[in-house]
């Protein structure tokens, strides 16, 4: 597994708010290999592959129209970077986490 592999589950808020969060995360991991669509859907997914290595700055996503909870899974680096951007972005509520032998995965809560 690559250090960058990262999987990004989205409940709450809408399609555009879970596209918010994917370009905010674009940022630090380059394009998303998959994107949220279904706009009906009540779980949304995003995952990221990419080799993006620079440090992002807090990126101006612009509200959320509600509370969004991510769970963010991959390598504990990626899941580390995925966390630090998305604190910097949004107003967020760490929720917990949970390790395993090669992955991590953790819980924010993101606030309008």
């Amino acid at each position: 597994m690559s250090d960058t592999q990262l999987t990004l589950t989205f409940s709450g808020g809408d399609a555009d708010d879970a596209r918010a969060v994917v370009r905010v995360l674009e940022g630090t991991f380059g394009d998303a290999e998959q994107r949220p669509s279904a706009e009906h859907a009540t779980v949304r997914v995003a995952t990221f592959t990419g080799e993006k290595r620079a440090a992002a700055g807090a990126a101006d996503a612009g509200p959320l129209s509600a509370p969004v909870t991510v769970t963010v899974q991959g390598t504990p680096e990626a899941v580390r970077r995925a966390s630090d951007t998305l604190t910097r972005s949004f107003t967020a509520r760490d929720e917990g986490a949970a390790s395993g032998d090669q992955e991590q995965e953790r819980q924010l809560l993101l606030e309008p």
